[in-house]
């Protein structure tokens, strides 16, 4: 389990060790791409402070934000080394700011470069795992194929390794774009040239190892 939490409430301290020894909880996240947190929000001293306290329980916290923060998260992720972090939802990348004919009128959370820029410097560190997630529920239904998303999964996973990237479902936020079945099965199209074993690290090998999960 990821649980939900805020790094910078005062009692975030007794609340991160009820948890700790808990064995189903592996991380912690916060949304922070809503009106309550603004640009910046997550380099305060004190949100800083409780994600370094994730870190000395062996709790990962996840960067659910806006594109256009992603380098405040690459800030975040230097400022507290010893935390492992999630880069939730490939880093919220838009498939419509690679292809403006999904949604010609609709206006697009951040510039295709912006994003790259984002995600390349949070590759950069080594305590960042990229989630591959979340892109499916900002195209619209029935009108993208596996070729709309493939510019965002690829950047991710070239960017990040075949080491530090991890499949997520999304669901049931996925079914704003399509189906599980459906995102399962374009996921599968975008990866079926990379090699068996980055595959297998993809839908389930990191996420065992990262997640420090037991299995069978």
């Amino acid at each position: 389990a990821t649980i939900g939490g805020r790094p910078d409430a005062p009692d975030f301290q007794q609340y991160v060790e009820r948890y700790a020894k808990s064995g189903p909880v592996k991380g912690l996240r916060q949304v922070l791409h809503v009106a309550s947190t603004p640009p910046g929000h997550c380099l305060r001293d004190d949100f800083v402070r409780g994600v370094r306290l994730l870190g000395k329980h062996r709790l990962n916290f996840e960067l659910t934000m806006r594109p256009t923060e992603l380098l405040d998260g690459a800030k975040l992720t230097e400022r507290c080394p010893d935390t492992s972090f999630v880069v939730d939802h490939c880093g919220n990348g838009d498939p419509k700011a690679f292809n403006p004919r999904l949604a010609p009128e609709m206006k697009r959370s951040c510039t295709a470069d912006e994003w790259r820029r984002g995600m390349d410097a949070l590759a950069k560190r080594p305590n960042v795992v990229c989630k591959i997630s979340g892109i499916v529920a900002s195209v619209p239904p029935g009108q993208w194929s596996a070729q709309d998303l493939a510019p965002v999964v690829n950047h991710c996973l070239d960017a990040f390794g075949p080491d530090r990237v991890v499949f997520g479902s999304d669901w049931p936020v996925c079914l704003l774009g399509a189906a599980l079945r459906t995102w399962v099965d374009m996921l599968g199209e975008i990866i079926a040239s990379r090699p068996a074993d980055e595959r297998t690290k993809l839908w389930s090998a990191n996420a065992v190892r990262h997640y420090g999960l037991k299995i069978g």
